[in-house]
């Protein structure tokens, strides 16, 4: 299956979850931000939504520093 992930074409497995997906690029649900389609993704539903071929995702990671 075919996504657009932040710009770029990238091929991921069929049915994976918007958590699996976080997890498959080492990333922690809890320090990013994930916009599917337009649509900011609320946590509170990650593993129900399923990402679908064609979906555009952008992900955006929370960086601290001072």
């Amino acid at each position: 299956m075919n996504i657009t992930l932040n710009g770029e074409h990238k091929e991921i497995a069929s049915e994976v979850n918007v958590t699996e997906l976080l997890n498959d690029l080492s990333l922690t649900p809890a320090k990013v931000a994930v916009e599917r389609n337009l649509q900011i993704v609320p946590r509170s539903v990650y593993s129900k939504i399923i990402i679908q071929d064609g979906d555009r995702i952008e992900i955006v990671r929370f960086i601290g520093g001072g």
